[in-house]
């Protein structure tokens, strides 16, 4: 019914720019399935503002079919056919109408063409983060990106923008399939104290890409798209979803994929001198990610390592780290100890699946 509705709101309004009711899922036209016509092109590059159906452009835009080469380069397209490339401080945009406070996840898929510095503005003004893709995660060359924003107007308006600078204006990142979701943030209760300890709420995840969603480091963004949770970290932390990986529990979990660079962390209220216990589950995606893992839990200055043998077939353990609180605030971290590659292909980053968080406080002492 989705699809449905997003093709009819192309075919009757494929030249209107106003803003579209919101529906968790792609934006209409966010798989740039729906292109400008020929007179709205010179080759690959678009012409007018207004010529890819539902979006309004700027600067150098180019629309790329799956399987173009670029040189020696054979440009592949994630899902469906076709993508855009972004040239230099070239950028797409979509209003899309949202209720004011809320708060928003933007996920959407990026390929870098050329430089190697490659990076992403991203914007609902008046917020604005930038993703880098020095690192890629995957061996097909496309990764895709989680981003949040808290809507302060009733229409969002939804940028994405390259501000790189090549001696070839058309270098730059091919995007394709732009999704929004809804967040709703989850509160800590006295059966965890801490919020969204089992990652259930977080952005949206494309049915048909077996990618998962990157979320970048929280220097990045001013508000985490993994409600809760904070990016501490260099690099990104995956989210995956049960459909496409072994997940200990529920529907979605991380995954450590980049060592000590990909850190996860929680602040939570404690009472100084009271004892706590910090359970979660430790396992693999089933993603061919093989060998000996560890996560690294911290609560303050208490630590544990917690190794897990994987065979890459999914899989995981419990683990609990006991502690006395030295503060009204104690902060929770998870990081990977070592980088790990799927043994299928040997440049995919993967790690150890993190999962079903939770933070209790202790009632009584446990006799010995």
């Amino acid at each position: 019914m989705q699809t449905l509705a997003v093709l009819l709101a192309v075919l009757f309004c494929a030249t209107c720019h106003s803003a579209v009711a919101f529906i968790d899922g792609l934006l209409p036209n966010g798989d740039f399935e729906h292109g400008p016509k020929q007179s709205d092109m010179n080759g690959t590059v678009v012409l007018r503002h207004n010529a890819v159906p539902m979006w309004e452009i700027s600067g150098f835009v180019e629309y790329i079919k799956s399987g173009q080469k670029q040189g020696d380069m054979l440009l592949v397209v994630p899902e469906g056919a076709f993508a855009v490339r972004l040239g230099n401080e070239a950028s797409i945009k979509q209003r899309v109408n949202v209720t004011r406070g809320m708060y928003y996840s933007l996920s959407f898929c990026a390929a870098r063409t050329c430089a190697q510095e490659e990076r992403l503005n991203v914007s609902v003004a008046p917020d604005s983060g930038v993703l880098p893709m020095q690192t890629l995660y995957s061996s097909n060359g496309w990764d895709c990106y989680a981003w949040a924003f808290q809507a302060e107007r009733d229409v969002a308006e939804i940028v994405i923008h390259n501000p790189g600078v090549e001696e070839d204006p058309a270098c730059g990142p091919l995007i394709d399939s732009v999704a929004i979701r809804a967040l709703y943030p989850p509160r800590a209760t006295n059966k965890n104290l801490l919020k969204n300890g089992d990652f259930e709420e977080g952005p949206y995840v494309f049915a048909n890409t077996s990618c998962g969603v990157l979320i970048p480091p929280n220097i990045e963004d001013d508000h985490s798209p993994l409600p809760g949770w904070m990016i501490e970290s260099l690099k990104a932390v995956k989210y995956i979803d049960a459909a496409h990986f072994s997940i200990p529990q529920g529907r979605r979990a991380v995954e450590l994929v980049a060592g000590k660079e990909s850190a996860i962390a929680q602040v939570a209220r404690t009472i100084p001198g009271k004892t706590y216990e910090l359970f979660f589950s430790v396992g693999d995606a089933s993603n061919s990610c093989e060998g000996s893992m560890v996560i690294e839990a911290f609560a303050g200055k208490d630590t544990i390592k917690v190794p897990y043998e994987s065979k890459g077939k999914g899989g995981y353990k419990r683990a609990v780290l006991r502690f006395v609180a030295t503060g009204p605030r104690t902060r929770i971290m998870f990081f990977s100890t070592f980088y790990t590659m799927r043994s299928d292909d040997y440049s995919s980053l993967c790690g150890p699946v993190l999962d079903d968080v939770k933070l209790l406080s202790v009632r009584r002492p446990r006799k010995m």
